[in-house]
């Protein structure tokens, strides 16, 4: 039978199919759910993001990834009652007003779902109230805001305005990627965190969270 090792090497070569054969047999066989996570799946991701940052995987692989480990993340997480998932913390995350894009937020919302975040997802060209809306129904510990064309930057610094007039920005921290976002302009509109790719949008939000 194959091993929770073997479940690591499944994730990295995006096998959504073995990973749920071994995932599944794993449980039947009693194995326990947060360990098939915590030392099959999770590492598999994290390699894959390592991969990733060395220029060795392109985002299409990390998606296949992503999503091959989360879906033995969902067959586990059906195993364990629900106060033994350790959760990391809330975040909402959206691509901002005017920007249709969703390739990337979609990968870092799979990517911190499965390393124990409540991921909240507005989706695509979602407006600041929104965003508001949101944080004061789900009480996060951090808003990811992306975008992926210039000319939907300045819609990052009208949320970060806008959770200060609620009275909301100290209650939060503000994490922002996308390609045309940097970490001067996240220090120019007062964010918390800056991320180039997934897998350090997932290792900022467990430093800060």
């Amino acid at each position: 039978m194959a091993s929770i090792k073997d479940l690591t090497e499944f994730v990295i070569q995006a096998d959504i199919e073995k990973v749920k054969e071994t995932t599944a047999a794993l449980l039947a066989a009693g194995e326990d759910p947060l360990k098939i996570i915590n030392e099959g799946l999770i590492p598999g991701i994290n390699e894959v993001g390592e991969r990733f940052k060395e220029g060795n995987l392109f985002v299409p692989e990390m998606m296949m990834s992503a999503q091959a480990m989360k879906a033995g993340v969902d067959l586990a997480k059906e195993k364990i009652e629900g106060a033994d998932i350790p959760n990391a913390g809330t975040i909402v995350i959206g691509t901002v007003a005017g920007d249709l894009h969703d390739i990337g937020k979609n990968l870092v919302s799979m990517m911190l779902d499965s390393s124990g975040f409540n991921v909240v997802d507005l989706g695509v060209d979602v407006p600041a109230d929104k965003f508001i809306a949101a944080v004061k129904e789900h009480k996060p510990s951090i808003v990811g805001l992306s975008a992926l064309l210039t000319t939907t930057m300045p819609a990052m610094k009208e949320v970060i305005d806008a959770l200060k007039e609620s009275n909301l920005r100290d209650q939060v921290k503000v994490v922002i990627g996308g390609a045309p976002v940097s970490q001067a302009y996240a220090d120019e509109i007062g964010a918390d965190g800056y991320a180039p790719d997934a897998a350090l949008a997932v290792e900022l939000c467990k430093k800060i969270a």
